[in-house]
């Protein structure tokens, strides 16, 4: 028998240890998992009642809001009623106020804080504007763009109505005229419309609210576009947090918040934000009964697309009056060029154009010698033309709520009027790569995906959704292109076609290359680079649109997911595979999509 060396007891004894070792780091292993486990579970209890306590907190705002509503506000005994009256008819020219208008200046005057949304044209600018006509003091509007204020004054300028602006470009003359008319009481100006910029930027205009404050010359603050408050709104703007300081340096002065499109947790997080928390909501219904809402699949041929526009200029819409909307201001340009070449009078407008250019155009479109005007959506809130008969988006619009807006300011005189939106993916992507840095910027982006996606449901239907309203075809009165046309829903399960994609996207991963979705669509086509391609990925046998609806459906649905990626010039949207991509990769997985492939 062997005696075993100290150094073989040494190598035993090492390997024994070794071994506990292990076992101790898989006995620790296992134990970090668990409370990993434990962690998460932890985490997603604590999620779960923080949003309900959030959602306790709303809901007793809400029921504050609804104890308020309950008072009648639509009385006409009011001590000012009677002169509410006299200046709408002497000064305005109106007759009849139109719904909601009532209550939410009675309110307002009653010095009760309001939030009113109302669609684009149902009349929001008058419910300040009127009591700013009979008060004594001054109305201080806050908004966001020049153009926006510009269109005011000028309708106002027209009723004898003193109002003044005051933004980065105002002129030394008339930064002195605003600020003495704050703390003069003889002063006629009756309305000071500033950018909520300035307000953060100016502690002279501050100190000079202060006095006017002290004085009694506040008499109200109304905000336009009061979701710009909220990041989850479709159009935040940093500075209109500057606003929520209005309520604790000027207690009392009561706030009126305006817009044309808010969902209810917008309107809960706009109204903490301002510190208006339980105010007066009145919401008008945003069923316009008169808009016809039509997509139209947009051509990839420049010439073709510019034939559809001219056909439609010089036929459906002869002698009519409407607005083209485009994405950038070379879009605006070029299709004002192109346009006008083919014979059609049209305007160019954007921000970048000169004050006085943009009034000209303006002009020329409201008396009848421009058909339509091509413009960037620095056109269009708040514009004075009650007979637009047509709106056309030459590309998507970024937002369900910027399409409601911007298609809006058709039919303002209640007659029927067209509200058109040229469809293509590329043009998706090519928004993405603006819009993806805002909080929701693609979340907003891919509902008006889906809808223009949508083969079957009544168009009106969609927007109700999305506005937390419920309508049915009857209120539409087959006033959109599905419900004129009702086509059958014909399910496609489009799950293997997504695999097919992934196959591409794989081979492209290993070669090193990322894919746009044309470079990806052209592989799968069979199209481009043949390196791109995979040979046990058939051809698809539908048409190319069918595919681009395809892909379209997939990014909205989480099964693709866009990339982005900086170069020297741009932004850059390539496609990878998406958070569903394991559930997509399970062969018993269906992704069903409600769409003809042709």
């Amino acid at each position: 028998m062997t005696a075993t060396s100290s150094k073989d007891v040494m190598i035993i004894e090492n390997d024994d240890r070794q071994d506990v070792e292990e076992d101790e780091i898989v006995a620790i292993d296992y134990e970090l998992r668990q409370i990993e486990n434990e962690i998460q579970k932890l985490e997603d209890r604590k999620k779960i009642l923080t949003q309900r306590k959030e959602k306790l907190r709303d809901d007793a705002l809400l029921r504050k809001s609804l104890s308020i509503s309950k008072k009648d506000w639509n009385k006409e005994d009011f001590s000012w009623s009677r002169d509410l009256k006299k200046a709408l008819k002497d000064v305005f020219k109106i007759d009849k106020l139109r719904e909601l208008q009532l209550p939410t200046m009675n309110a307002i005057m009653s010095n009760e804080d309001v939030i009113l949304i109302m669609p684009t044209g149902g009349g929001k600018s008058l419910c300040y504007q009127l009591p700013a006509v009979i008060s004594k003091g001054i109305t201080i509007v806050v908004s966001p763009l020049v153009s926006l204020m510009e269109d005011q004054l000028h309708g106002l300028q027209k009723v004898n109505v003193q109002a003044r602006m005051l933004s980065a470009k105002s002129d030394k003359e008339n930064v002195k005229t605003v600020m003495n008319a704050l703390l003069d009481k003889k002063s006629d100006i009756k309305l000071i419309y500033v950018t909520p910029e300035y307000m953060a930027k100016s502690n002279r205009f501050m100190s000079k609210l202060q006095k006017a404050f002290e004085t009694k010359r506040l008499d109200r603050f109304a905000i336009d576009e009061v979701h710009c408050c909220s990041q989850w709104g479709h159009d935040f703007r940093p500075d209109y947090k500057f606003l929520g300081i209005l309520k604790s340096m000027f207690p009392g002065v009561p706030i009126l918040g305006l817009t044309a499109t808010a969902p209810a947790k917008i309107i809960v997080d706009v109204q903490k934000m301002l510190d208006i928390q339980g105010c007066l909501v009145l919401r008008a219904t945003f069923n316009r009964p008169n808009l016809y809402y039509e997509v139209r699949r947009k051509p990839a041929d420049k010439d073709t697309c510019l034939d559809m526009i001219e056909n439609l200029l010089k036929n459906r819409f002869k002698d009519k009056s409407g607005i083209i909307y485009t994405t950038t201001i070379k879009d605006a340009e070029q299709l004002t060029r192109y346009l006008r070449a083919l014979g059609i009078k049209v305007g160019c407008y954007h921000a970048m154009l000169e004050a006085d250019y943009r009034s000209e155009v303006y002009s020329k479109w409201i008396s009848g010698k421009y058909q339509a005007v091509v413009a960037t959506i620095a056109f269009g809130l708040g514009i004075d033309k009650p007979d637009v008969r047509f709106v056309i988006h030459h590309c998507v619009s970024k937002s369900m709520e910027n399409f409601y807006q911007e298609s809006g300011r058709a039919g303002r005189d209640g007659k029927k009027s067209a509200c058109i939106v040229l469809f293509r993916l590329p043009d998706v992507f090519k928004l993405s790569t603006m819009v993806f840095q805002d909080k929701v910027g693609l979340q907003n982006l891919y509902k008006m995906l889906a809808y223009c996606l949508d083969q079957t449901s009544c168009r009106r239907s969609l927007i109700a959704s999305h506005f937390e309203e419920s309508w049915t075809r009857t209120d539409c009165a087959e006033m959109c292109d599905h419900c004129k046309k009702p086509k059958k829903e014909k399910q496609v399960d489009v799950a293997p076609y997504c695999r097919q994609l992934y196959e591409i996207l794989t081979k492209a991963v290993q070669s090193e290359t990322r894919l746009t979705a044309l470079k990806l669509l052209d592989a799968w086509y069979g199209k481009g680079a043949s390196a791109l391609r995979v040979s046990s990925v058939p051809t698809p046998k539908f048409t190319r649109e069918s595919g681009e609806a395809i892909v379209g459906y997939l990014v909205v649905n989480g099964y693709l997911q866009e990339d982005f990626h900086f170069s020297a010039y741009s932004t850059i949207s390539y496609l990878k595979r998406g958070p569903k991509a394991a559930l997509a990769l399970d062969k018993a997985h269906q992704i069903l999509f409600n769409y003809e492939l042709h």
